[in-house]
Parts: structure tokens; C-alpha cells; sequence
């Protein structure tokens, strides 16, 4: 689906966006990507969000969002299958540059925080650092990362260790985006605990 409002009408030059959806969610025992935000299932709303700051918005997964979807060859093979797929997708739709890659189970994530890696300066892929860790899955990946995923999963890899490539991407300290967002909004939902203490901070305030 493609849409042109939001911060995005102000940036030169098309980026995709992928939202990966096909977790087993085994540790959280339920569907992350259905998990409410706000009454919203957390997948739908970063739909919307991505909607935003990126031209073509595709989900890979099972169909968990409004988005058009975009099937995992082989279900739960890991984000590295599903963004290779995801890429194939983008390319066979017109847009062979740059995408943004976000997990489904991220409810803190606001559309400041995906705008800034987004609409970052340059080609390279763009990785904010929180905890001294890249985060490979609200990030914007360059289009040689991207490529470089199929034959990662043809060669049998799973994890996103070397991929984005750390040595070439962009690094982005908390100086770069504590202006946008917190520490919190990158922390995922992966257990039980971690949605109960992401709802009392709701109710907190």
C-alpha cells in the first residue's frame, strides 16, 4: 500500500518499509503483533506509523495488518528470511533503494523516531545504538544490505549478526536520537513480564 502524507512528502527519494509480523512469539506465549496499544494491536499500529515516513509499506508475515502481505517462503525461518523476501517484494514493486526495517512488537515506537532513520542524509543503512547494542529492527537498511540477505539465507544463516553490515552503516548514539524518543521506545515485548511492565507504565503515566 502506498500512501503520500506525513513527514515523508518532505524527503527526496522513494524508501519502502517492511513490518515483520512472522515471529513464533514462543517466550510471550501469544501473538505480539496483536498485542493492544492504546486498543490497537501493536502490529496495526506501527502499520499506520510507517505509513508516514516511507513510500511502499509491506508486512511480511502471516496478514496481521491492513498492509499488503507479502508471504515468508518458509514460516519462521527468522527476520533474515523475512527481509530477504521483504526485499524481493520492494524490488519487484519499483524500489530497489533503501527500506526501514521494524519489528512488529515495538509499542513505544513513534513516528519522530521512525521519520529520523528514515529521512537520514546519505544511502547507508542506519542503525540507532541504545545499550551500547545496534538495533537491527527499527533501522534503516541500505540497499546492499538488503541484497545481501538472500544469499545469507541461501548459505543457511538465521540471525542478523552480520547484517546491516556494522562497518559501513550509520551508528546512531542517544545524542542523535534522544531528541525524538527514549530509551523505552525501542523495548520490545518478548515475555509476559515485559507486557506487564509496559502496562503499568501506561498506567503510570
Amino acid at each position: 500500500m502506498t500512501r503520500a502524507t506525513g513527514p515523508r512528502a518532505a524527503r527526496a527519494g522513494p524508501i519502502g518499509a517492511l513490518l515483520l509480523t512472522g515471529g513464533a512469539s514462543r517466550r510471550m506465549g501469544a501473538d505480539k503483533a496483536a498485542l493492544l496499544v492504546g486498543g490497537e494491536p501493536c502490529a496495526a499500529r506501527l502499520a499506520r506509523l510507517l505509513h508516514d515516513v516511507a513510500d511502499t509499506v509491506l508486512e511480511v508475515g502471516p496478514g496481521r495488518t491492513p498492509l499488503e502481505v507479502v508471504a515468508e517462503p518458509e514460516p519462521g525461518s527468522g527476520p533474515l528470511a523475512a527481509i530477504a523476501a521483504g526485499r524481493a517484494a520492494l524490488v519487484a514493486r519499483g524500489l530497489d533503494g533503501p527500506a526501514v526495517v521494524c519489528a512488529c512488537d515495538l509499542p513505544s515506537v513513534t513516528v519522530e523516531l521512525l521519520d529520523l532513520v528514515a529521512r537520514r542524509p546519505g544511502t547507508r543503512s542506519v542503525l540507532p545504538v541504545v545499550g551500547g547494542r545496534a538495533q537491527p529492527l527499527l533501522a534503516r537498511w541500505s540497499a546492499a544490505d538488503l541484497d545481501a540477505a538472500a544469499p545469507l539465507v541461501a548459505a543457511g544463516e538465521r540471525s542478523l549478526r552480520t547484517l546491516p553490515s556494522r562497518a559501513h552503516a550509520e551508528l546512531l548514539d542517544e545524542a542523535s536520537w534522544s531528541a525524538v524518543a527514549t530509551a523505552a521506545a525501542f523495548a520490545d515485548l518478548d515475555t509476559p513480564e515485559d507486557l506487564a511492565a509496559f502496562e503499568r507504565g501506561l498506567r503510570d503515566g
